[in-house]
């Protein structure tokens, strides 16, 4: 999958109450001698600022709380320019309070009852200029729309090449044909029967090999298999756009990616972050695995109508392990892999793998490098260090045997 991911390059325009962003906010009206309905109070907010109800215009995305590092961000999106950034908890707090019938006395006895401490006239102005500037109060003009990108990007070696031109309307298209089966009833027989398919062909272990030394062996089976695969992989990426229509996701982008002499197709998913619960996250990620598994059913059912003695079994075995192997690869947590985004977001992290980088970097100049970093945000890099670690070294380790044993045979 290749999904816009406006955690990775999001700007922190606001940190926990240190943002500095230019005021365009209800101006503050300079003090007179005479009080007046525009002095300023003790808050150091004229009477105006102070009753002023602000409301964050229609459309606008708040994403939930992720660890980043050391801190813990929230995305804010915006609707039109789908321009993002990242804001810290307390300024969470505060915007998700501006529903227009809150003022600014309404919003900081909630601050303190949060909080418990007040929240200061100074940071509410800056933060409604920041908004302002943005364009993410009511009333605010609205940006110019983002200008599309190019159909195609990159050279003959490496590029992208945008095959359609509406990706949310066919994905929808695609979503309104495959509704029917998307019901719990259709799909709680198919993932019991691509469980018993998976396990079946795992139980001797040895079958496996025999059957791809056996598919090696016959080109004429072995490359419309490949094909197969092929097309496989396509359908992998349209199950992630069809998923996230499923979910009120938005799909941004279809088309082919080629590293040469490689090519494949890519299906870009846009706002997955900012869905509610963490269910939608996880299905949106998983389900082109999950149809590259559905696909084999076909090659599962035949293979188990067929005798131990059958000489089309072992290159059937063969292909069902290949398939089997490929499809479950991608639910590996490693980028770019779909089972790191899956384990992003049970986690409730941003970029994991980069922040668990630069923490063991940091690490290694000393416990006081990374004291600004939460006990569990130390834990969780810590320990997917090691995971990882672990899985790359057991990923080649398996591979080095595969291979061996395939030359001894």
């Amino acid at each position: 999958m290749s999904p816009t991911d406006p955690a990775a390059a999001a700007p922190s325009a606001v940190g926990p109450s240190t943002a500095r962003p230019t005021v365009t906010g209800p101006p503050d009206a300079r003090p007179t001698a005479v009080p007046s309905a525009t002095a300023p109070s003790a808050t150091g907010l004229s009477v105006a600022a102070r009753a002023y109800r602000p409301a964050l215009r229609a459309g606008v995305l708040i994403g939930p709380p992720l660890l980043r590092g050391p801190r813990t961000v929230h995305l804010v999106k915006h609707p039109v320019s789908g321009a993002a950034f990242e804001i810290g908890p307390r300024e969470h707090f505060v915007i998700s309070r501006l529903d227009g019938t809150r003022d600014f006395d309404d919003v900081v006895s909630e601050y303190a009852v949060g909080f418990h401490r007040r929240l200061p006239g100074e940071q509410w102005t800056r933060l409604l200029g920041l908004l302002g500037a943005r364009g993410l109060l009511a009333g605010s003009p609205d940006p110019a729309p983002p200008e599309p990108s190019p159909a195609r990007t990159g050279t003959f070696w490496k590029g992208t090449l945008r095959t359609v031109t509406d990706a949310h309307a066919t994905t929808g298209r695609l979503h309104r044909l495959l509704r029917p089966l998307l019901r719990p009833w259709v799909q709680a027989p198919l993932a019991a029967a691509v469980l018993l398919m998976t396990v079946a062909v795992s139980a001797h272990p040895a079958a496996p090999l025999h059957g791809t030394v056996a598919l090696l062996s016959r080109p004429l089976l072995l490359v419309p298999f490949c094909l197969f695969l092929w097309c496989s992989i396509c359908l992998h990426e349209l199950a992630h756009g069809v998923a996230a229509r499923h979910y009120g996701g938005v799909v941004t982008e279809i088309g082919v990616r080629w590293r040469f002499p490689a090519l494949t197709m890519y299906c870009a998913v846009d706002n997955y972050l900012f869905l509610p619960g963490l269910r939608a996250k996880l299905v949106i990620a998983a389900a082109g695995a999950y149809v590259n598994l559905v696909l084999l059913l076909p090659f599962g059912l035949w293979w188990a109508l067929l005798g131990p003695a059958d000489p089309d079994r072992g290159p059937l075995t063969g292909m069902l392990f290949v398939g089997i192997a490929q499809a479950l690869s991608n639910l590996v947590p490693l980028p770019p892999l779909d089972g790191y985004r899956m384990l992003g977001h049970a986690l409730g992290t941003a970029n994991l793998a980069p922040e668990t980088r630069a923490y063991l970097a940091l690490r290694g100049r000393g416990r006081d490098a990374v004291a600004a970093y939460p006990r569990r945000a130390r834990r969780l890099y810590t320990s997917y260090a090691v995971a990882a670690a672990a899985l790359v070294l057991l990923a080649a380790a398996g591979t080095c045997a595969a291979v061996v044993l395939l030359l001894l045979r």
